[in-house]
């Protein structure tokens, strides 16, 4: 077959076209169209070969290329999160909707305010590439790039948690994760510890309802758990608690169906997350807060800084709506890089005198130092939209711009502290150092008992199967007969129908039932 000729001209036409057409389409594709190089900037002239004695001889120390290859894979990995390590996010935009000003300065809460969000979903306990379909609590992190810097609201799906002092964080950790002998979770190790701790009781039921496996991270609520205070210009307080209540309401799975997807795609809410926002089906969650005046506080039988607890027949109060609408374009700069923490406060939002969130302020932070780097403010998904200037200064990984003679404070030139925005509320105090806990106002049970009796009887029974079944593994018989009682003590139905399914005498469950407090 002939092929016509071109000219010269024509010949350096079409190559010009397809020159420009090739260049649009890795422009449009994000691709990068430079040459290759070394890290240096210098060009790589061969990536295929290693410098050798000789085409048969050993590799020489000196081929720079291949030496900073392996080096840079040899670190491509930072630790992986101790909790929340299996993750996925999306940017977005928080607008205000309601008008909540006069109980915070907080300019994220101003009317007709639109703040940057990143919001990041996760599971708990389970490491980077387990299955999603695991039952676990789930994290629910947004970063708020506020005018007055970063506001990390960090929280889970469930409204409570197992535990209300934060000095027992890493043991009930430790005792959902993979037994160090084994690698292998273990619901005695789980019920062990549970058994000694009855305040898990609430968050327990909840864990092994339905609502310990959502069916997507779009169909999920989210809770700040934790009270927080609001504080306004006059240096009033109010206490808050924060729920994101998604608009496309919740969606949970059961077991069978959590095992016929896990059978499937064990990234499915990842996958769900990214296909929505690709295809234009922006999620939204209406952000609410009930609101409590310190006052208040007395007219609770129990302690509302409890983090077992909720606060019932306060109602919410519409605050604004989140939406996301954006993937990341770098899975590990983003979404693995981000640090989240509630000690990211920002004025007219303040943390509580709660055990757990206190404990969490240092350990939130601190975790972030060691994972990322001592500079991981510097980095474009946690740095602040607005300005910044400490006198933090050097440190590993430092990219900053820091210039300037002044690294100390006070001094009579620049930066100078902002007085109006300095001083925090005040709470009196009183009384010696203690540590214990107060005694009374604790309620371990009945909360449980209210979850439980909410649920419609096609989720009761699915609670018990699931719960049921994991007691029954429990080869500690006083461990096993312990853990009924508190689900008894919660509600004798509740507890009947658990000891049924996990073999156990219901006698011997309702007379130690007996014998627990309130």
């Amino acid at each position: 077959m002939n092929t016509p000729s071109l000219s010269a001209g024509r010949v350096i036409q079409a190559l010009a076209i397809t020159t420009a057409a090739t260049a649009a389409l890795l422009m449009a594709a994000n691709v990068h169209a430079a040459n290759l190089t070394k890290d240096n900037g210098a060009p790589v002239g061969d990536n295929q070969h290693s410098q050798t004695a000789g085409a048969d001889g050993p590799v020489l120390l000196q081929d720079v290329h291949l030496i900073q290859k392996l080096q840079r894979f040899d670190r491509e990995r930072i630790p992986e999160r101790v909790v929340h390590a299996r993750g996925t996010a999306a940017h977005g935009e928080f607008v205000v909707t309601g008008d909540i000003s006069k109980y915070t300065k907080a300019k994220v809460f101003q009317p007709g305010t639109k703040t940057p969000v990143f919001t990041r979903f996760s599971s708990v306990i389970h490491g980077l590439h387990s299955v999603e379909t695991a039952r676990d609590p789930r994290g629910f992190a947004v970063k708020f790039y506020t005018q007055d810097g970063n506001w990390d609201l960090v929280g889970n799906n469930l409204p409570v948690f197992f535990i209300r002092d934060a000095i027992k964080f890493p043991d009930v950790i430790h005792s959902l994760k993979p037994s160090p002998d084994t690698n292998l979770q273990d619901a005695n190790r789980i019920f062990d510890f549970m058994s000694n701790v009855p305040e898990s009781t609430h968050m327990l039921t909840r864990l092994f309802s339905d609502f310990g496996t959502p069916a997507n991270y779009r169909e999920m609520d989210g809770n700040g758990v934790h009270a927080f205070k609001l504080v306004n210009d006059k240096s009033e307080v109010v206490y808050v608690k924060f729920h994101w209540d998604s608009k496309q309401g919740e969606r949970n799975l059961s077991v069978p169906e959590a095992e016929k997807i896990q059978g499937k795609d064990f990234s499915h809410m990842t996958r769900d997350l990214l296909a929505a926002i690709d295809s234009g089906n922006y999620p939204k969650w209406d952000l609410k807060v009930q609101i409590l005046e310190p006052k208040d506080f007395a007219k609770f039988d129990f302690d509302p800084l409890d983090t077992t607890k909720i606060w019932p027949g306060i109602p919410e109060v519409m605050v604004g709506t989140m939406t996301l609408n954006r993937n990341p374009k770098n899975v590990f700069q983003e979404t693995e890089q981000s640090a989240f923490a509630p000690g990211n406060l920002v004025p007219g939002i303040e943390a509580s005198e709660d055990k757990m969130l206190q404990g969490r302020l240092f350990s939130y932070n601190d975790t972030q130092l060691y994972r990322v780097g001592t500079n991981v403010f510097q980095l474009p998904i946690n740095a602040p939209k607005v300005a910044t200037n400490s006198n933090n200064q050097d440190g590993e990984g430092n990219s900053g711009a820091r210039s300037g003679k002044v690294n100390y404070e006070p001094s009579s030139l620049e930066p100078k502290p902002q007085p109006d925005y300095a001083r925090s509320s005040s709470l009196p105090v009183s009384g010696t150092t203690v540590q214990m806990r107060r005694p009374g106002k604790q309620l371990n049970f009945r909360q449980a008992g209210e979850f439980y009796r909410s649920l419609g009887k096609p989720d009761q029974a699915n609670l018990i199967s699931n719960l049921g079944g994991e007691l029954s593994q429990v080869k500690d018989m006083n461990t096993r007969l312990v853990m009924l009682s508190y689900f008894y003590k919660a509600d004798a139905d509740y507890g009947t129908a658990l000891a049924k399914a996990a073999g156990a005498d219901v006698a011997g469950v309702k007379a130690k039932a007996a014998t627990l407090s309130e």
